[in-house]
């Protein structure tokens, strides 16, 4: 797989529209709600209930929300081109509390606009996001997680929350 061209430090994110459920209540959260004024922890991942996502792509950030939110982070989310009710059942089979709130790309819409759309029809995938992670401030990429796009497999080395952690520490 070759290396797309997606955003980078200094970009501005995408502005994107992420459809949730409040009180059995539809509302729609922009990107504008997400990043504005604030510095905030994004992680995006292939899919929810998936072996290295469960085991422990949100469940380390998830893990170290209060070391992330000591180092200056305001709000940690994850990402997935999946729709709002798998990424509820999914945080809740995982006992995940509100320290990360899940954003359903469904429509793909943010995973398109920062370039790290994938292919994965050969696993039965469709679309996928690409595993990354990135610190986004008042709208505007710091700093960017992107794993390796030549390797073959689920590659998970740079984008977790120690990774995150130790970048914010330096």
């Amino acid at each position: 797989m070759n290396t797309p061209n997606h955003k980078k430090v200094g970009d501005n994110v995408p502005d994107s529209q992420f459809p949730i459920r409040v009180n059995d209540t539809w509302q729609t959260l922009a990107s504008s709600d997400i990043f504005a004024n604030k510095t905030v922890a994004v992680f995006a991942l292939p899919g929810a209930f998936t072996p290295t996502c469960s085991k422990s792509h949100l469940p380390g950030f998830s893990a170290h929300a209060q070391e992330l939110f000591a180092a200056g982070i305001d709000k940690i989310y994850c990402l997935s081109v999946n729709d709002w009710f798998v990424m509820e059942a999914w945080r809740k089979d995982l006992n995940v509390g509100d320290e990360v709130t899940m954003l359903p790309d469904g429509n793909m819409d943010f995973s398109v606009g920062m370039g790290l759309l994938v292919e994965k029809r050969s696993l039965g995938f469709g679309n996928r996001s690409w595993r990354y992670s990135m610190i986004v401030k008042d709208s505007v990429i710091d700093a960017i997680f992107v794993e390796d796009f030549n390797d073959p497999g689920d590659p998970f080395r740079v984008s977790g929350a120690p990774q995150m952690l130790e970048f914010l520490n330096s």
